[in-house]
């Protein structure tokens, strides 16, 4: 079973509220894409663990807007204008119509990126979308109000299939099924995001349009997401992930949640009653995330996790690892602080963490995936809640905790 210290409570210790269960799966508009991993393609890892991703996130953004561009699209009044050079390419209300024509006023077969900039705010249906073509930028200066209804994968930014894309800026409001949809795409960057919506998910990217592809190379600088009914931020079959922080407030279900993805750096996820009633996390990896090959090296690499309230803080499951998580402040989930369910080779807390009330941290197994092995737990300050294993992992480690009015049982 491995060698485990015996972590001593300073107070007398006493059972705590387990919580322990695994919380209803919320009904979300990703639920398909969220489904535990059910032998779909499985793709092929590059033979290094941890190729660098994408350029590190940057320290300042420029203003919105600034420098030079090849097309842009404007609001006078209730007027857009979209207009390359001294070429007008649209003029009508419609703010969709005028964002589309100015991206398809650049130039035709482009291989280096040419910028659209957006000045003003308006409306797009949530049945319509913007789509990006290979080497484009977009800076938005203004806000996307997305209301109606649709179906599908329709976003206010699209792209599919695509490379060398980038969307420095962008507001988004209202009712979207997703804020930024990205499918089978590389070389992505997306910079300073803001999305206060009241339902759908905020920023997708995955592969599931050819799952034997993975999605290579994105950077996420900033994104802020209130109010979705889905996740924050959700990646599914992504090799080369680098993001700066993601914020997410009261939304449906993760803050971020990782599937099938390896090679990621995340500086910061910080969450206030994300999945509130769910199962999910403000931090969730599923569906093999960090597998590489048939093993785990770590190559998941995660800062800080925040979480307030909400369903649980971080949580790791469907047959995940190669993660080593330096930092958790942990306090009030509703359900588990922690849960680790048939994970491999996962660190928590690797420089030091806090737990405070809510729901218990938990190692626990299905019976359907290998049981938990290599898993440390350590470095934590838990306060009012407790520390349970069951059934046995192997390898397990739990160190240097230390309790306070909290119970431990471990193997």
């Amino acid at each position: 079973m491995g060698r485990r210290a015996a972590d001593r409570p300073i107070d007398a210790p006493r059972a705590t509220d387990a919580r322990a269960g695994r919380g209803r799966r919320a009904g979300a508009i990703a639920a398909c894409a969220t489904a535990l991993f059910t032998g779909a393609a499985v793709l092929t890892a590059p033979a290094s663990a941890a190729p660098a991703p994408a350029a590190s996130p940057q320290a300042a953004a420029a203003a919105c807007g600034e420098g030079s561009y090849q097309a842009e699209a404007v609001l006078s009044g209730s007027t857009w204008t979209a207009r390359r050079g001294s070429s007008t390419v649209y003029t009508g209300t419609d703010m969709r119509a005028a964002m589309q024509a100015a991206i398809g006023s650049l130039t035709a077969n482009r291989t280096s990126k040419e910028r659209v900039v957006v000045r003003g705010s308006g409306t797009i249906g949530a049945g319509s979308r913007v789509s990006l073509p290979s080497y484009t930028v977009l800076d938005v200066c203004g806000t996307i109000n997305v209301t109606g209804s649709g179906s599908g994968d329709q976003a206010p930014v699209y792209s599919r299939g695509t490379r060398d894309v980038e969307v420095q800026h962008l507001n988004v409001t209202g009712a979207p099924l997703y804020g930024i949809f990205m499918r089978n795409v590389q070389n992505v960057v997306l910079g300073q995001i803001d999305m206060r919506l009241s339902r759908g998910l905020g920023v997708r990217i995955d592969n599931r349009g050819d799952t034997s592809q993975w999605t290579r190379n994105v950077r996420i600088d900033d994104v802020y997401v209130s109010g979705a009914s889905s996740h924050a931020v959700e990646t599914y079959g992504v090799d080369g992930l680098t993001v700066g922080t993601v914020t997410a407030r009261n939304v449906g279900e993760s803050g971020l949640l990782l599937n099938q993805t390896i090679n990621a750096t995340v500086t910061k996820v910080d969450a206030d009653g994300a999945g509130a009633g769910t199962g999910y996390a403000a931090f969730r990896m599923a569906n093999r995330n960090g597998r590489t090959g048939s093993s785990y090296p770590t190559n998941i690499r995660v800062g800080e996790v925040i979480a307030r309230g909400g369903g649980r803080g971080v949580f790791c499951v469907s047959e995940s690892g190669g993660a080593v998580i330096d930092r958790v402040n942990l306090s009030g989930t509703g359900n588990n602080a922690i849960l680790v369910e048939n994970c491999y080779n996962v660190n928590i807390a690797a420089q030091s963490g806090t737990v405070t009330g809510g729901g218990e941290i938990r190692l626990a197994a299905r019976s359907e995936f290998p049981n938990n092995s290599d898993i440390t737990i350590q470095n934590l300050t838990v306060t009012n809640s407790a520390i349970r294993e069951s059934p046995c992992g192997t390898n397990t480690t739990f160190r240097n905790n230390r309790l306070v009015n909290s119970s431990q049982s471990i193997c």
